[in-house]
């Protein structure tokens, strides 16, 4: 019985569950035949029961008329002629209720649709007998059933084509909408260009046109913000460049002392944060045409780490420890000086924000840059890195550009970054280049 009872209760819980798994084109069918369902339903009953009441009232006068013909033969001749009503003194079969209203001096009629052999009774009392008339309603139950048959039959095909017409209905909108979304997620992505009025037919005036006008508005002045900003940053860092040149080349002239080496230092600091504006600028604006050939990757990243001049060791996973003239080195189709800014930028992100060791690996077509600090914010996997926006809560620890010059970087010669933090602790950042 427990077993019955836990069946049941999940089979009602799938069911629960179902229309949530189930997508607007189908709710909307579904909720249409639904509704047609219902009326069809209260529609058939209507009719039926009216075919029924009908069909009860003609049977019932039927009834009554022959009861008056036979009494009257009855009362003249002394007789009951049967014919094709089974008239009858006293039958046998006569309902209990009918023959309990007969004794009581009353004339009534029954009605029997649901036996086996329906019929339509009527007696009235004749002196201490009852006299009762039987007339049989197989025909008009047969034309009952088959009527019922038909409005099920019509109701199925009403039924039908409402959910046809509402799957056609649904498909339209649910269309419309998923080319909302899908403009909604290009302007996510950057192509602030999209927009859902292009494939939208001209003249709508519902609900869908009203949501697509609206997200195109949002696109446009988000369009605009975001050109404002970068044409911001791209003016303010040109603005900077000149007289910061100017600066870095009279801290040169300084005589060498403490003060002098503090100056230089944030002169230079200044500098390289200008420069990596312009670069912004020139990745937001697309401006950045990349020189791609094929390299061997191992020995790009190895020459990268000696110019970069930093105490990091390159690694090797087992399959790839073959050293000598005929190692066979994996060759990646790429931009060797844009390969140099990531994975410099990844190194010195993860030299100021983790901990050492920092260990640069290559595997196949990837370059993966750990460390064995804290790890990446939770914010910055799941929204991605933001410009001047770091993970130290000290200020002066960074810009948050080197990520975002990064990843700018990859979509250029065509590479992906993964950001993810080691299960045993520390950030990693997975550079994949397309094979040459």
């Amino acid at each position: 019985m427990r077993a019955v009872r836990r069946r049941c209760r999940a089979l009602l819980a799938r069911t629960r569950r179902l229309p949530q798994g189930l997508s607007l084109r189908w709710k909307i069918a579904a909720l249409l035949a639904a509704g047609c369902a219902l009326v069809a339903v209260t529609i058939g009953l209507l009719i039926h029961q009216s075919r029924a009441a009908q069909i009860a009232s003609t049977a019932r006068e039927s009834a009554t008329a022959q009861l008056i013909r036979v009494r009257q033969l009855y009362e003249l001749t002394g007789r009951v002629d049967q014919g094709d009503t089974e008239a009858a003194l006293d039958h046998p079969d006569l309902p209990e209720p009918l023959r309990k209203s007969a004794h009581d001096g009353k004339r009534s009629t029954f009605l029997d649709l649901d036996g086996p052999h329906p019929a339509v009774w009527a007696a009235r009392p004749v002196g201490d007998r009852v006299l009762s008339v039987r007339l049989p309603l197989d025909t008009r139950v047969d034309e009952l059933q088959e009527l019922d048959g038909q409005l099920v039959a019509w109701g199925a095909v009403v039924v039908g084509l409402a959910a046809l017409g509402g799957a056609g209905l649904a498909s339209r909108l649910s269309r419309e909408l998923r080319t909302a979304a899908a403009t909604a997620r290009r302007i996510s992505r950057g192509e602030l260009d999209a927009r859902i009025g292009q494939s939208a037919p001209v003249g709508r005036q519902d609900e869908v046109a009203e949501l697509a006008c609206a997200v195109d508005t949002m696109a446009a002045s988000l369009q605009r913000r975001l050109e404002a900003e970068q044409r911001f940053t791209a003016d303010v860092a040109h603005e900077l460049r000149t007289p910061l040149t100017g600066l870095h080349t009279a801290a040169e002239l300084l005589p060498p002392s403490r003060p002098t080496e503090l100056v230089r230092d944030r002169v230079s600091a200044l500098r390289t944060l200008t420069e990596d504006l312009l670069e912004v600028a020139r990745l937001d604006a697309n401006a950045e045409k990349p020189h791609l050939e094929v390299l061997p990757l191992d020995r790009t990243v190895e020459g990268i780490l000696q110019r970069c001049g930093l105490a990091v060791e390159l690694a090797q996973p087992e399959r790839a420890l073959a050293t000598g003239p005929g190692r066979a080195d994996t060759l990646v189709r790429t931009d060797a000086r844009r390969l140099e800014r990531i994975v410099a930028n990844l190194i010195a992100n993860a030299r100021r924000h983790g901990a050492e060791p920092v260990e640069v690996t290559v595997d196949g077509t990837s370059v993966s840059v750990r460390d064995h600090g804290p790890g990446f914010p939770e914010r910055l996997l799941k929204d991605g890195p933001q410009r001047f926006v770091t993970g130290a809560e000290e200020r002066g620890q960074g810009t948050g550009l080197g990520l975002t010059i990064a990843l700018g970087q990859a979509q250029v010669i065509g590479a992906q970054v993964a950001l993810r933090n080691a299960e045993d602790g520390g950030a990693v950042a997975v550079v994949t280049l397309p094979g040459g």
